[in-house]
């Protein structure tokens, strides 16, 4: 029997629309393991301790591979030494690339009328910029000082860190880099400029034709690097490139510091091992050993100061630059002034010039050509005398004529007695008479070779007396 009554389901059903195909069935979910009757394909254990042997064909590509490593570096190293040795001759040889060598030097270390000097300012971009960097950290080292500048970051702001004695140094392969281009009509056409580049003449230079006058220091490459290695990857161009810029730091250093360019580095490269190698170093040069006391010096040989060791201050003078079209000069004339007298006995401090300076052009007024200047006249110049040249500064340079000769071997109580009866003497005779005062201890006393009646060497008078006094 069937009962009448509602059938519930959970069917919705919509009034007045169309009958639709009713959807099929949703598909039965996926086994999540395979089938007895089709059993999976097991995954293989990973060990990274497997080292599977290399296929027949795998071994001969690697063995290929390997045989060109040595190969191909000994060929990129002798492609790089061959630049050098061609670099070495065209230096030895060349007259254009030798002058422009001394030039760079000299406007590396020019100066103004008052004796002061600025920075040496490198730029270029890509890899000469690196070459640019890795330059300004060895020029400081070496104590010449140096800035690296973007071009592009120059014009935009950066162009403020050159300053009116500088000297600005570009780097480029080509010559003709846009950024350099783009850069060179804001630098002050007064600064002297040096351009790095491949270009052994000024003629084929881009920068130079815009720019008369800029030193050229040629870089070259004995071939093109993508003959060398097929591809222009800067190779031998920025080997050559940073070996000139070594050479040009090197060169303007020993002449800056006359006194000696290693203790310089040493005072600017406390750290890291050669930091420590040079302290260690300079502590056993230095410091006597604690058992032992100082060896009194015994003759007067042992207190002076070696002339030939004693540096130089001299006027700089440009050597002009010839090329097949003109002569440039970069560097002016100037005598030396005071200022450039502290500078050098301030370097020579802390070397074997122990704060001496030697005048080699001073006219002493008697013929001579030869002076000194001791570190006690150096203590006493004034603020004042700085900028005046030497002739100016009355009493600070000792011509050869007015030095006191002493033979080397006389011992230092005798020297000291006899340096004493000549001030005396020479005092005795002035208007009025007087002793020996803080002027004469100033006094140049000259030790000479008997034999051959050289002079080789030179020291204060006052420290010949303090020894006698000592002694006493």
């Amino acid at each position: 029997m069937v009962e009448n009554h509602p059938v519930h389901n959970s069917e919705v059903y919509l009034l007045g629309l169309p009958k639709r195909p009713s959807a099929p069935p949703p598909s039965p979910p996926s086994p999540l393991t395979p089938s007895a009757e089709e059993p999976g394909v097991p995954i293989e254990k990973l060990c990274l301790d497997d080292n599977e042997p290399l296929t027949s064909d795998d071994n001969g590509n690697s063995r290929a591979l390997a045989s060109q490593r040595l190969p191909t570096a000994i060929h990129v190293l002798n492609t790089e030494a061959m630049s050098l040795r061609n670099l070495v001759h065209l230096y030895e040889t060349d007259r254009v690339a030798g002058a422009g060598f001394d030039a760079a030097v000299q406007a590396i270390l020019w100066e103004g009328t008052q004796g002061e000097r600025g920075k040496l300012v490198l730029t270029g971009v890509g890899k000469s910029g690196h070459i640019a960097k890795k330059l300004v950290a060895t020029f400081n080292s070496l104590g010449v000082h140096a800035a690296f500048l973007h071009p592009t970051e120059a014009l935009h702001g950066d162009l403020g860190m050159v300053g009116p004695r500088d000297t600005v140094m570009f780097i480029t392969f080509s010559g003709q880099t846009p950024e350099l281009l783009a850069l060179l009509p804001h630098i002050d056409p007064a600064l002297p400029t040096i351009v790095l580049t491949s270009h052994r003449s000024p003629d084929n230079c881009e920068l130079v034709r815009r720019r008369p006058g800029m030193v050229l220091l040629p870089a070259p490459v004995h071939e093109p690097e993508a003959v060398s290695f097929g591809v222009a990857a800067p190779t031998t161009s920025t080997t050559t490139a940073l070996a000139i810029g070594d050479a040009l730091a090197v060169a303007a250093a020993q002449e800056l510091h006359t006194s000696g360019v290693p203790s310089v580095f040493a005072r600017n490269h406390p750290g890291g091992t050669i930091g420590e190698a040079l302290q260690r170093t300079k502590g056993s040069l230095t410091q006597p050993p604690l058992a032992q006391s100082p060896k009194k010096p015994q003759r007067v040989r042992d207190l002076a100061v070696p002339l030939r060791e004693m540096p130089s201050c001299r006027c700089r003078r440009a050597a002009p630059v010839p090329t097949e079209t003109k002569t440039t000069t970069i560097v002016r004339d100037s005598e030396p002034t005071g200022a450039d007298i502290l500078k050098v006995a301030f370097d020579s401090s802390s070397g074997t010039g122990r704060g001496w300076v030697r005048v080699p052009d001073y006219d002493d007024g008697n013929g001579g050509r030869d002076g000194v200047v001791p570190p006690g006249r150096v203590r006493a110049l004034e603020v004042a005398q700085l900028p005046l040249g030497v002739p100016a500064i009355p009493d600070l340079v000792v011509g050869r004529a007015d030095w006191i000769a002493v033979r080397a071997d006389t011992p230092v109580p005798r020297a000291a007695e006899w340096v004493r009866d000549v001030l005396l003497q020479q005092n005795r005779n002035r208007d009025p008479p007087r002793g020996v005062g803080a002027d004469e201890q100033l006094s140049v006393v000259a030790v000479v070779e008997e034999d051959r009646g050289d002079v080789v060497g030179v020291l204060e008078a006052g420290q010949l007396l303090k020894l006698e006094l000592e002694e006493g």
